[in-house]
């Protein structure tokens, strides 16, 4: 089965280069990748560089300075080069007349918007009535709508959250386990990460398997409950027992949405 890692990072500056996350991907059987660009660098020539010499392995989504004027324009020459998306937060508002300017870009330019933030926001009035104003809009709410590690029944936020699932250009992203449960104060020999809140099985009732990807986020992943664990700790879930639902999951949605097929 193809497996496409939808939410990663490689820098030269931060983070890790690229032959890190490659390594990683050969070893655990990953095929193919999005790499997103961290917060704070506007300067998406190293990605591009990346996708380049690695061609039909790895799909660019970019970060724009979206306090500036020229924040649309920089944005299409970015997706002249080849960028599938562009990464903000669902609290991103654009100067001058029009707020929601960058979003609509976006639309228009047939991007992907990678949006990472707190269930709080997601959650919001706010960003419901974002998404109703620009309908042709494809939005991909990343580490499960940042719901956390802190979540406690009945998960009133979250809810809420998964509501936007009424909107069919609205998709929802899930990291491995680690991002929503704490790692065991001492780690057996075995990987057993405790006891695991049902987000993931909550996503897939909203949004339905065709609507819901996996992305490691590496390299901070590794400081919870690294790659490998990331990846079987979600692929292996009971909730993706079903072959048709894991193959979605672990491949097909985003290979449709990151044009990675």
């Amino acid at each position: 089965m193809t497996i496409i890692d939808s939410y990663t990072h490689a820098g030269h500056n931060w983070l890790e280069p690229i032959d890190l996350l490659l390594y990683q991907m050969e070893a655990n059987g990953v095929d193919k990748a999005v790499l997103v660009q961290h917060r704070g660098v506007y300067d998406n020539t190293y990605l591009f560089d990346c996708a380049k010499q690695h061609p039909g392995k790895l799909a660019v989504v970019v970060r724009v300075d979206t306090d500036e004027s020229s924040a649309s324009e920089v944005l299409e020459k970015w997706a002249k080069q080849g960028a599938v998306g562009i990464s903000t937060s669902p609290t991103m508002r654009s100067p001058g007349a029009d707020p929601l300017a960058i979003w609509r870009k976006a639309a228009e330019l047939g991007l992907v918007v990678i949006c990472q933030g707190d269930v709080t926001h997601f959650a919001s009035d706010e960003f419901e009535a974002l998404l109703r104003d620009v309908p042709g809009l494809t939005v991909v709410i990343e580490h499960l709508a940042g719901v956390g590690q802190n979540g406690q029944p009945p998960y009133a936020e979250y809810k809420k959250t998964l509501t936007l699932a009424k909107y069919s250009n609205v998709y929802m992203e899930t990291g491995g386990l680690g991002e929503t449960t704490p790692r065991p104060p001492v780690l057996k020999p075995s990987f057993n990460i405790g006891d695991v809140a049902p987000y993931l099985e909550m996503a897939l009732e909203a949004f339905g398997h065709q609507r819901v990807m996996w992305g490691s986020d590496y390299p901070p992943v590794s400081v919870r409950e690294g790659y490998h664990n990331a990846l079987y700790g979600v692929m292996d879930h009971p909730a993706l027992a079903d072959q048709e639902v894991k193959d979605w999951v672990m491949n097909k949605t985003a290979a449709v949405l990151f044009k990675l097929g």
